[in-house]
């Protein structure tokens, strides 16, 4: 068996890495009070306690708990919920539901939950619970494959799941949570996804790519600065201008907000006009997403904002037909 528990140095913090294997109900409550405090979303709750104990795999079912636990000011680690930075959290599940469970390689491993606390999230926490569940899955389940979803909007989930883990983009759902309220979500803008695959056997492989010719290619979304009246106050803010859905080239950059997590919050005002932005982003890049992957073009790369070419973008190639 795979070592449950792991301590990493990020700058200044140490951190344990630990899978949780606790058969006391009890400590399973750290993991919906931390999904709590980052979702702010208490309609979406996790299972009950006695419910998440019984579903983890090492008491009766096919679910694994990560916690990443922060070092205390005196040393040593209380894997508790005062020092719990962040966790994840998913469970196995099959591919085709007519094969089921009879064939190991149907098997796949759903993360549903990936967060970390508000005052660890300049350490890079995220990717490295998302390293430690690869180890974890692979490692104690020997599942090849992590499925999960995420806001396509979102640069900072685009950046690690698509630049840094690798993840192939499957598919895109629309309005897959239906309305869905809290910090990061807002019931008026539909929650749209990104089914994602991640191939933990590292098998797979990224077809490259002209990126001169990509920031020469025409853009199918674009975008201008404007000054608008937020929340707090007056800030420039990114605004679809307009959508090309049907261009044509080899590579293709796809823009997104610098950051969709802070549009949410400033633009919940009164103005319909304002707090049309974000909706506006989701439909418009909803249209173009679904035309260009319909069209056999594949997600290969994510690219944060850069002098040469401002907000960030997915790049975006025709796949091949040997690829499709």
């Amino acid at each position: 068996m795979r070592a449950l528990e792991k301590i990493i140095t990020i700058r200044d913090r140490r951190f344990l890495l630990r899978v949780e294997t606790s058969h006391e109900s009890a400590d399973y409550r750290k993991y919906e009070d931390l999904r709590e405090e980052i979702w702010g979303y208490p309609d979406d709750h996790m299972s009950g306690t006695r419910n998440m104990m019984c579903e983890n795999v090492f008491h009766e079912g096919g679910s694994l708990f990560l916690g990443a636990f922060a070092e205390a000011a005196d040393g040593g680690f209380a894997a508790d919920g005062g020092s719990l930075a962040g966790f994840c959290y998913g469970f196995v599940g099959v591919r085709d539901k007519s094969v089921g469970f009879r064939d190991p390689r149907n098997l796949r491993f759903y993360s549903q939950y990936a967060g970390v606390r508000k005052a660890f999230q300049s350490y890079g926490l995220g990717v490295r619970l998302k390293e430690f569940q690869r180890e974890c899955v692979l490692g104690l389940l020997g599942v090849p494959t992590i499925i999960c979803t995420y806001d396509p909007l979102t640069g900072v989930n685009a950046h690690r799941n698509v630049r840094r883990l690798g993840m192939d983009v499957l598919e895109y759902r629309v309005a897959t949570y239906g309305e869905y309220g809290g910090h990061l979500n807002r019931p008026d803008v539909p929650t749209d996804r990104f089914l994602m695959s991640w191939d933990l056997e590292g098998k797979g492989g990224r077809p490259g790519y002209d990126l001169q010719a990509a920031l020469a290619a025409p853009e199918p979304v674009r975008a201008s600065l404007r000054r608008v009246e937020g929340k707090s106050g007056g800030l420039d803010l990114e605004v679809v201008e307009a959508t090309d859905p049907g261009v044509e080239a080899e590579t293709l950059l796809v823009r997104i907000p610098l950051d969709l997590y802070r549009m949410l919050q400033e633009t919940d005002v009164a103005d319909p006009e304002v707090k049309r932005i974000p909706v506006d982003w989701r439909m418009a890049t909803r249209e173009v997403f679904r035309a260009l992957l319909a069209r056999g073009y594949r997600v290969v790369d994510f690219l944060k904002a850069a002098a040469d070419k401002p907000g960030h973008h997915y790049v975006l190639r025709r796949a091949a037909p040997r690829d499709r």
